[in-house]
């Protein structure tokens, strides 16, 4: 009798066992670029059924979020227990930790349209993107930092957790405490994709001053407009 393939049925989902291999060793490459380029990640919940693969009932989140409550402690970028990690759960999405090595500017996919054809226009540097379904594009930046002494550390009103990310629709930025899907992740198991890469991890981090501006604006341009009262 034949053995089962260990590839999730997800990632084999519409296309012959190879193709699917290919896929699945394609993503392992991809989360070890991110190791390496110095950003932490720990694993994350995956689709299963019409929901979530957490035991949590109406799980707000589906497929979004860190399996562990410690996963910004264990994070991290050794590439052996990444490996861990995915053999032990092929099927896990992975998130990456803000704050750290890194943060991300998080804004609306059309925003970030605009903002990507200006910074290239202007000659602007830009770092790692990706996109998030339904709507999200996320710029990885250099963090601001953490600093032994915690009166240093520079608050920002546009700083987002978890916990708060439904307050920012805007621009949110996630930093200490925080963390994002990491592409490639699928969000059902039909493959429906949650996150893929437009610029990937191999490129520098720029200073996140040097997009701010140019992505508020952006944000600004593309804000619903208020109902007159």
């Amino acid at each position: 009798m034949a053995r089962e393939s260990r590839i999730p049925r997800w990632w084999r989902r519409g296309g012959r066992d190879a193709g699917g291999e290919a896929a699945a060793l394609a993503r392992e490459e991809s989360l070890l670029a991110v190791a390496e380029a110095g950003l932490p990640v720990a694993p994350a919940a995956h689709p299963r059924g019409p929901g979530c693969s957490c035991a949590r009932i109406g799980c707000p989140t589906p497929a979004r979020h860190p399996v562990s409550l410690t996963w910004n402690a264990e994070a991290t970028t050794d590439a052996e227990q990444v490996l861990r990690w995915l053999r032990a759960d092929p099927e896990a999405n992975f998130v990456t930790a803000t704050g750290r090595a890194h943060d991300v500017l998080d804004v609306p996919l059309a925003a970030g349209r605009q903002a990507l054809e200006r910074l290239a226009a202007d000659g602007v540097e830009v770092g790692p993107v990706a996109v998030v379904d339904p709507d999200r594009m996320l710029f990885f930046t250099a963090t601001r930092g953490t600093p032994d002494d915690e009166d240093e550390w520079w608050p920002c009103e546009l700083d987002c957790h978890p916990e708060t990310v439904d307050e920012h629709h805007g621009l949110r930025w996630h930093c200490r405490g925080s963390y994002v899907l990491l592409p490639p992740s699928r969000l059902t198991e039909d493959g429906a994709e949650g996150a893929r890469w437009l610029r990937g991890p191999e490129h520098p981090l720029p200073d996140p001053l040097a997009l701010l501006e140019t992505l508020t604006d952006a944000c600004a341009s593309h804000r619903e407009p208020a109902w007159p009262s």
